[in-house]
């Protein structure tokens, strides 16, 4: 399921909406007015990173939550040359269903449930699969977000289907954001305005 990117007419928008100018999107975000009116007319297709950083800009304009506030830290995390028997003892231990692989401190993969029931029927032998090193049952990342990402990115993507988000700050995992946290924040909001 491919994410909605808000651009163009969308991004002008949300700009509005959050009652900022063009300009002082550009200051809030790092970028130049130029690129933000470029952006909003659809003749130019912003990196990924500099989209993320205007939605961050934007959402911090409307006050909005940031995966931060809801992320649970410190991450656990297992080392891609750790056996599997150490990520099966942690899941285990701590009722999680999926782990963050790392190497040299840095997100490689991740280790889930169906990770393991996978490569149990294709080693059909569970003390071979425990030997096994967490690099070679390990899948791909979690997706990934900023500290200062939006509720609403880590929502998104939590929709389309994936378990977790990972909350990175200069390559490194500083939290996670799973979906009942999603499900618990914004019933503490909804909460909050009935009382208040």
């Amino acid at each position: 399921m491919a994410l909605e990117v808000p651009l163009g007419e969308e991004l002008k928008r949300l700009r509005r909406e959050a009652g900022l100018t063009q300009r002082q999107l550009a200051e809030l975000a790092g970028v130049s007015q130029s690129l933000i009116a470029r952006i909003e007319s659809g003749s130019v297709d912003p990196r990924a990173s500099t989209l993320r950083r205007i939605l961050a800009a934007i959402a911090e304009a409307r006050g909005e939550v940031k995966v931060s506030e809801v992320m649970h830290s410190p991450v656990v995390t297992l080392d891609a040359s750790e056996p599997v028997a150490r990520a099966v003892e942690v899941m285990e231990k701590l009722g999680i269903s999926q782990v963050p692989v790392l190497s040299e401190g840095r997100v490689v993969g991740c280790v889930y449930e169906a990770s393991l029931l996978k490569a149990l029927r294709r080693s059909r032998d569970p003390s071979r699969l425990l030997d096994m090193k967490v690099v070679e049952v390990m899948e791909e990342p979690l997706p990934m977000l900023s500290p200062r990402s939006s509720l609403e990115e880590a929502y998104a993507l939590l929709l389309s289907g994936k378990p977790a988000v990972l909350v990175v700050e200069g390559g490194r995992p500083v939290g996670i954001v799973t979906k009942i946290d999603v499900v618990a924040k914004m019933a503490a909001r909804q909460s909050a305005v009935e009382r208040g």
